[in-house]
């Protein structure tokens, strides 16, 4: 009987994966919990396995307390009658009462003893898993579909099970039993049926990590992924930038024939990725996220708000916006600025009607007043030749053109 319990602690550590220190430690909470059923007492008891002869010894337990009495004379004693057994102990040890005959369990304390045993185990196990998956928040893991629940995906991942929630699916997956899926780990919970591991398809981490797994470039740290957006299932635009001059990043990323791109467009179910070099000059990097559609020109028109306008060529408007704006929102969240996209004709009209409004005030300001006072020269009007001057160089700044050496009779004195 001995060697056969030995034996199930054995087994019981192998199949579970958990150390045998642990299994004989919920053997013995098991069998306290029992024992103090058998013997109907509010004592506290504690077990000891014998590893070497599997027999199993139980005691009484009481803790040594200051003072001439106690409060509870079944769970403590005072430290001057607790010296009589042992005397090295102090306030706060544990003493232990083997108990002459091991009680005798029933088929009741058994399955007392097994329910104790089930729950010890599954705590070990929960610990192990969120021991083991904690720091693992943030990387790619495979697995297989094992059921759905509400739209809600269960993924067996070998020792656990992973929750895929419906809002961090793409849109428009569907999964089958037995389907081989990965996903990103996004978090780790613990709770009363054990620890619960996240899993996510439509962050955009998730496609990064992917890049990493396919571009050695990447891994090793020559190619950087600056930033990364997406809408889940539909398209998502990536800028990186190369650390060493003699590696393009477009290239790495795309690889041979695209291969590496395409190993990320097939695990992402057919989703268009865009792949932006990143660019420290912004104009350059606006044009660059706008991609395929050709961008004129690109004026701040809030620094402290980050706006900005976009000017295109007539034919490029719905390009440009994409189709139900996506290209324009996440060329916007890639650069941190809001976009707003103007045609060259627009602009044009917008000039024209800042010249109309410029040229009436001077008109205004032409008439001779019915009693004008004689005026100081450094508050004199501007004349008309300095205004249209300055419509003339308002109107160059809105159009984006500079203006050329002599224009307007200004003479060169380089």
């Amino acid at each position: 009987m001995s060697s056969e319990l030995l034996q199930a602690v054995e087994f019981l550590g192998r199949e579970k994966g958990i150390e045998r220190p642990i299994v004989i430690s919920a053997l013995e909470d098991a069998m306290a919990a029992a024992a103090k059923r058998v013997l109907h007492s509010q004592e506290a008891f504690v077990s000891h396995l014998d590893e070497e002869s599997g027999e199993i010894g139980l005691a009484k337990i009481k803790k040594v307390v200051e003072g001439p009495e106690v409060e509870n004379k079944l769970t403590e004693i005072t430290l001057e009658e607790a010296r009589k057994y042992s005397r090295e102990c102090n306030v706060g040890d544990i003493l232990e009462f083997p108990l002459e005959v091991t009680p005798k369990m029933g088929r009741i304390a058994a399955q007392q003893a097994k329910q104790v045993l089930t729950q010890k185990i599954r705590e070990a196990e929960r610990e192990i898993v969120y021991e083991e998956y904690k720091d693992r928040i943030g990387s790619i893991i495979n697995g297989v579909v094992k059921r759905t629940e509400k739209r809600n995906v269960m993924v067996d991942i070998g020792r656990t099970e992973a929750l895929l929630p419906y809002s961090e699916q793409c849109r428009g997956e569907r999964f089958l039993q037995l389907d081989r899926i990965r996903g990103l780990i996004i978090d780790v919970r613990e709770n009363t049926k054990g620890s619960q591991i996240v899993l996510s398809r439509a962050a955009p981490e998730f496609v990064a990590k992917l890049f990493e797994t396919e571009v050695p470039e990447i891994y090793e740290g020559t190619v950087e992924i600056k930033n990364v957006v997406r809408e889940a299932g539909e398209r998502t635009k990536i800028s990186v930038l190369s650390h060493d001059k003699d590696v393009d990043p477009i290239g790495a990323c795309i690889g041979m024939r695209g291969m590496r791109v395409q190993a990320v467009t097939r695990e992402l179910r057919g989703e268009k990725i865009d792949i932006i070099p990143y660019k420290e000059d912004l104009a350059e990097y606006v044009k660059a996220a706008l991609a395929p559609a050709t961008v004129s020109r690109v004026e701040i028109v809030d620094q402290a708000r980050h706006r900005m306008e976009v000017i295109v060529p007539e034919d490029q408007i719905s390009l440009t916006i994409g189709r139900r704006g996506q290209n324009i929102r996440l060329a916007g969240q890639l650069i941190g600025w809001d976009l707003d996209v103007k045609s060259e004709s627009e602009k044009k009209q917008e000039v024209l009607d800042v010249m109309s409004g410029m040229m009436v005030s001077d008109e205004v300001e032409e008439e001779p007043a019915a009693e004008e006072t004689e005026v100081q020269e450094e508050e004199r009007p501007k004349s008309p030749e300095e205004r249209k001057q300055e419509i003339l160089e308002a109107m160059r700044a809105l159009m984006g053109v500079k203006p050329e050496a002599g224009d307007e009779g200004e003479e060169d004195d380089g």
